[in-house]
C-alpha cells in the first residue's frame, strides 16, 4: 500500500479526531451485565481505533450514536437480580433455575471541545455524554428451597415470570483526556466517571442508571503509520464503584483492555477489528451484598468499517461496528451494534509523519 496515491490518506486519517473516536465508542449500557445484580459502569468497547492519536484541529464536534444489544444470562445473574429486587428473603436457602434476558436500543449524543492550548505538552479534550432510549428486560424461571423461620424450617418452591421496561435518561458521564503524539507513536492518559441522574429504582429489573457514582482511569497507544495506513490501539482502564445508596452494595474494582486494529484502503475507506476483555479483579461488598464476590469476565470482538466524508467545511465519520462475547462468567452474553456519526472541524493542512500533531 505504501506508494500509492490513496495514502495520501495521511491528512484525511489525522482529520478524523481521535478525541471523538473515543467519545465515539462510549456508551452506558445499564444492561444486566456485572457487578451488582449484574450491572456495571464500565462498557467493553469505551474505546477503539485511533483512541490514543490527537485531534488535528481544536474546536468542538459532536457524536451521535445508535446502539442496540442483546443479551441473555443463566442462573448466577438471575440469582442476583433477584436478591437486588427483594424477592429472596435473607432466610431463603433456595436453588435457582432462571434466564435473564435484556434488549436495548438507545441514542447517544456526545459533545466535545478540544483544546488549542496544550496541556503537560499533551492536547486535551473535554466530554459530557448523554443518553435517551429504551431497555427491555425479562426474567423466567423456578426457585426451589427451604424457609427458615422461628417456627421451624419449610419447603419452598416458585416460578417467577418478571417482564420490566422502560424509556428515560440514562446517566451523564464526563471524560476530560491528554495526548501526546511522537510521530506515528501516540499516547493517552483519561479520566472518566459515572454522575447517576438516570433513571434507576433498585426494585425495577430494567433500568437506565446504576444507581451509584463511579470514577474510571487509564492509559491507552495507538500506533499509525499515515504511509502504510497500518493502525493499532489498545486503552487499560480501572473502574472504582461508590456504594449504591438504595442498596448498600459496593461493586469490586473492574479492569478492561479495549482494542482496535484498522487498514485505511484509501482516503476514505477503513476495515477492520475491535475487541475487549473485560474482568472484574476486586470483591464485590458492602451490608447489602448476598452473592458473596461476585467476580464477573467478559470477551467480545467483532468487525469495524469507517468511511470519511466532507459535510460542508467541517469533516463527518460513519462507523459500524459490531461484537460477539463468549467466556462470560456472572455476566450475560451475547452481541451489540453501534452506527455512529462523528462532525468535527477539517484540518487546513495535513501533517507528515515528519510533523508531530501537538507542536511544543
Amino acid at each position: 500500500m505504501k506508494g500509492r496515491k490513496s495514502i495520501s490518506t495521511a491528512g484525511l486519517i489525522w482529520r478524523l479526531s481521535a478525541a471523538a473516536v473515543a467519545v465515539l465508542l462510549v456508551l452506558p449500557d445499564q444492561v444486566a451485565r456485572a457487578d451488582e445484580g449484574g450491572v456495571s459502569f464500565w462498557i467493553p468497547g469505551f474505546f477503539g481505533s485511533l483512541a490514543a492519536a490527537p485531534a488535528r484541529a481544536p474546536g468542538w464536534q459532536v457524536t451521535t450514536i445508535y446502539y442496540h444489544t442483546s443479551v441473555s444470562a443463566g442462573a448466577e445473574v438471575a440469582r442476583a437480580r433477584e436478591i437486588t429486587l427483594g424477592r429472596i428473603p435473607a432466610n431463603l436457602t433456595a436453588t435457582i433455575d432462571a434466564n435473564v434476558k435484556a434488549n436495548v436500543d438507545l441514542g447517544i449524543v456526545a459533545g466535545t471541545y478540544v483544546f488549542a492550548t496544550p496541556v503537560l505538552g499533551g492536547q486535551a479534550s473535554a466530554s459530557l455524554l448523554a443518553t435517551y432510549g429504551a431497555n427491555t428486560t425479562s426474567l423466567a424461571g423456578s426457585i426451589t428451597g427451604a424457609l427458615t423461620t422461628p417456627g421451624g424450617t419449610f419447603p419452598f418452591s416458585r416460578f417467577d415470570t418478571i417482564d420490566s421496561s422502560i424509556t428515560a435518561f440514562g446517566d451523564l458521564i464526563p471524560q476530560f483526556a491528554l495526548r501526546w503524539n511522537a510521530g506515528v507513536h501516540n499516547y493517552m492518559a483519561y479520566v472518566t466517571g459515572d454522575i447517576p441522574v438516570g433513571a434507576y429504582e433498585s426494585s425495577r429489573l430494567a433500568n437506565l442508571g446504576i444507581g451509584h457514582w463511579a470514577i474510571d482511569a487509564g492509559g491507552g497507544y495507538t500506533y499509525f503509520n499515515p504511509e502504510t495506513g497500518h493502525e493499532f490501539s489498545a486503552v487499560l482502564g480501572f473502574t472504582y464503584n461508590f456504594v449504591n445508596p438504595a442498596t448498600q452494595y459496593q461493586s469490586g474494582v473492574d479492569m478492561h483492555l479495549d482494542w482496535g486494529a484498522s487498514q485505511f484502503l484509501t482516503k476514505q475507506w477503513q476495515v477492520g477489528l475491535v475487541g475487549y476483555l473485560y474482568q472484574q479483579i476486586g470483591c464485590d461488598s458492602g451490608s447489602g451484598d448476598r452473592v458473596g464476590c461476585f467476580q464477573s469476565r467478559v470477551v467480545g470482538v467483532g468487525p469495524q468499517v469507517g468511511y470519511i466524508f466532507p459535510v460542508g467545511d467541517m469533516q463527518g465519520y460513519l462507523n459500524l461496528k459490531a461484537y460477539g462475547e463468549f467466556a462470560n462468567e456472572n455476566r450475560p452474553a451475547g452481541w451489540n451494534v453501534w452506527l455512529t456519526f462523528n462532525l468535527s472541524p477539517a484540518a487546513a493542512t495535513p501533517p507528515t509523519p515528519s510533523r508531530p500533531i501537538i507542536r511544543k
